[in-house]
């Protein structure tokens, strides 16, 4: 099957890991394009709940596709979240075409496009990190019980429910909050003539247009992994949701997961490294040269 090329794809929030990360569809979707720059916009790898003990094989599988791009000299930019926020003490390494920061500012067509996480603007993060921890180890037990219903949902012959997405919708202050989190990232991004902002950390696929006192700002958030499935893609000087559901290529892709031999933690850090260094050993001047009429700023 001929790949579908994208000039950016940005990914966020895949919390690789956990019990509700989508490893095997994020794979077949990897597998379905062939981008020129990628950007991982926080919460890739979920270390908050990371256990040696949950870390299945297409996991680790994503995270050799992603190593895989870097080798094959796509431009990689790793933007760590606040379930991955020790990373960011490793801001500004560059290895190949893999680069760690934690904000990007690109222009694009001659407009600037602001990136970052967004967990900044989160309140709780900020002023109650155990109480968002704890809210994240309840968000994990509330996927699994999702999918122990959906399972006995579907053996019904009914479809597929999201228990997380009824409670956000239900619950006015779920509401409240993200569109005070959209407005205030689009104030700042305004007062620093950002034409475009992109956010992830809420869940919340999204793309739609908020006026400030400055004018308006074009707000983009790429969802998740756990229960939305989408992304965001820049293609033909335009920006779109992709959305896993509705892709039937992608979710006809084979990944071979059982003929993948299963390999111990030495052999599978073994196999990253050799990644790594064949990525090493080519030139990271993609990075300053971005698809079409982008360009780092």
């Amino acid at each position: 099957m001929a790949k579908r090329e994208v000039d950016i794809v940005v990914l966020s929030d895949i919390h690789l890991g956990t019990y509700g990360c989508h490893a095997t569809e994020l794979l077949q979707y990897l597998k379905s394009i062939k981008p020129k720059a990628v950007v991982l916009n926080g919460d890739i790898i979920d270390i908050w709940q990371f256990s040696k003990r949950y870390w299945p094989n297409t996991h680790m599988m994503v995270m050799k596709h992603l190593i895989g791009l870097v080798a094959k000299d796509i431009p990689v930019y790793y933007i760590p979240g606040n379930h991955d926020e020790m990373l960011r003490r490793f801001k500004g390494f560059q290895l190949g075409t893999l680069k760690v920061a934690n904000k990007l500012s690109l222009k694009i067509n001659g407009s600037k496009v602001w990136i970052f996480h967004g967990d900044v603007f989160d309140v709780v993060m900020q002023h109650s990190k155990w109480l968002a921890k704890l809210g994240a180890i309840g968000y994990d037990t509330l996927i699994l019980i999702n999918r122990f219903v959906n399972f006995i949902s579907q053996k019904l012959g009914r479809g597929k429910v999201s228990l997380s997405k009824r409670i956000k919708n239900s619950v006015k202050g779920a509401v409240k909050f993200i569109n005070k989190f959209e407005t205030t990232v689009c104030d700042i991004a305004s007062d620093n003539d950002y034409k475009y902002v992109i956010c992830g950390h809420i869940h919340q696929p999204e793309i739609r247009t908020i006026v400030t006192e400055k004018g308006p700002v074009v707000y983009m958030n790429s969802g998740d992994w756990i229960e939305n499935l989408t992304a965001l893609e820049y293609n033909d000087s335009e920006w779109s949701i992709y959305r896993y559901m509705d892709d039937e290529k992608a979710q006809a892709i084979n990944v071979n997961k059982k003929k993948n031999p299963k390999e111990t933690p030495k052999e599978l850090m073994a196999s990253l490294l050799q990644e790594l260094s064949m990525a090493n050993t080519k030139s990271s001047d993609k990075l300053n040269s971005l698809p079409g009429s982008m360009e780092a700023a």
